[in-house]
């Protein structure tokens, strides 16, 4: 009948033990998933660290942009007063060619850096 009583109490420890085991593994197993979800987050192809680095990207591009679009706005302004400023034509003229009308002379004075 000995027996009997300690066989219960092992096999209680038996359960116990198993309980702990498997809590273990499952709280193992959890702390791995959070470990991998958390780093997927932060460094993953889609992660914080490239988002914000996208996002830098984006603002960079963003300006230049904007300064493309600017450069293009004189451009145009360019383009449309020669196209009917006469005054622009030959301001343009003369300062891009060094044209002159006929009769006229041009002076050109070297700068002296004394």
């Amino acid at each position: 009948m000995m027996l009997d009583r300690t066989r219960p109490k092992n096999l209680r420890q038996q359960v116990i033990r198993e309980k702990k085991r498997k809590n273990i593994v499952f709280f193992t197993i959890i702390v791995l998933a959070s470990l991998y979800m958390g780093s997927t987050l932060l460094v993953g192809e889609t992660g914080l660290v490239r988002y914000f680095e996208l996002k830098s990207i984006e603002r960079n591009l963003a300006t230049e942009v904007k300064d493309i679009k600017k450069e293009h706005e004189a451009i145009k302004k360019q383009i449309e007063a020669l196209r009917n400023d006469p005054f622009y034509i030959e301001k343009h003229a003369r300062e891009e060619f060094g044209l002159a009308r006929p009769g006229e002379y041009i002076f050109k004075f070297k700068d002296d850096d004394r």
